[in-house]
């Protein structure tokens, strides 16, 4: 596609839609074990031995244990990711070529749209992998029917929609600093002598890695936030609070786990932007 001008099907980028679906669904499936572990680290401040060994002493029925809520969760976050940021991008932008703020802006719209369809996907998936919960809830069902048992301000408050508003942080940074890096970083690693789908799986790769370790005590947060069920939860402030204190106020615990983070992130996001540009042309 030639630079500067609207891609046929005005600013609705149906194409955007289905590859972000497509390429985030078999990132998940294949990434979801590293997630699961980086989770328990979190968690319980484990080493990446310790939480290897509490997943295996489970057994493999577990180990996909929760794997549901993050498939279609991530299916829809790669589907709202890259198709609502080039829609929110093509506005900003109208016939005009698009600058590096238009796409950190719509970047940041896109994150806050997926934060707000999504907290209930990760609320539900944290639950399930804190083999805490193993016998009180069994199933997604069984959480969403505690839930429900809920008052409607509890609901959202302790329930279905706890930690929204640090997600919605996490989500909409998270996604604006990716768009903001996506082409300049493809763009600096390309070269005439390696076929066009490297860099950008080179770029996707350190983009992803870097993004997520800026944003990782967020995560950290969100993951002591969520994986607790109860009706008088604390605050976000107290909850952070308490993970300060249980890492004994060193940045290097709130961090464990983090080495797996960029593993995941290169595999995820490196794969995921290489199809993406592939399929949708590097000029866009």
């Amino acid at each position: 596609m030639e630079k500067g001008k609207q891609p046929q099907g005005g600013i609705w980028h149906g194409d955007g839609y289905s590859v972000g679906a497509v390429s985030t669904f078999f990132s998940t499936v294949l990434t979801f074990p590293i997630y699961k572990t980086i989770f328990r680290q979190q968690l319980h401040t484990l080493t990446i031995r310790a939480a290897s060994r509490q997943l295996v002493a489970e057994g493999m029925f577990h180990l996909y244990r929760g794997l549901a809520p993050p498939l279609v969760a991530k299916t829809v976050q790669g589907t709202l990711l890259f198709g609502s940021q080039g829609t929110f991008q093509q506005l900003l932008s109208g016939r005009k070529k698009a600058e590096h703020w238009h796409r950190g802006l719509s970047g940041l719209l896109s994150g806050a749209l997926e934060a707000i369809v999504l907290v209930p996907f990760e609320r539900v998936q944290n639950i399930l992998q804190d083999s805490r919960h193993n016998t009180r809830f069994p199933s997604a069902l069984s959480i969403v029917q505690e839930f429900k048992s809920y008052s409607i301000q509890n609901r959202f408050t302790f329930g279905i929609y706890r930690g929204f508003s640090v997600i919605l942080a996490r989500n909409a940074l998270g996604s604006a600093l990716y768009f903001f890096l996506k082409d300049p970083l493809r763009d600096a690693l390309s070269t005439n002598t390696v076929p066009l789908w490297v860099p950008s799986l080179a770029s996707g790769a350190v983009n992803g890695a870097f993004t997520s370790l800026v944003l990782y005590p967020l995560s950290v947060l969100v993951s002591n936030m969520q994986a607790d069920v109860g009706k008088e939860l604390p605050s976000s402030k107290k909850v952070a609070k308490a993970v300060w204190t249980q890492c004994g106020g060193r940045v290097f615990l709130l961090y464990r786990g983090a080495s797996l983070i960029v593993l995941r992130s290169c595999i995820t996001w490196g794969v995921t932007t290489a199809i993406h540009d592939a399929l949708r042309g590097r000029n866009m």
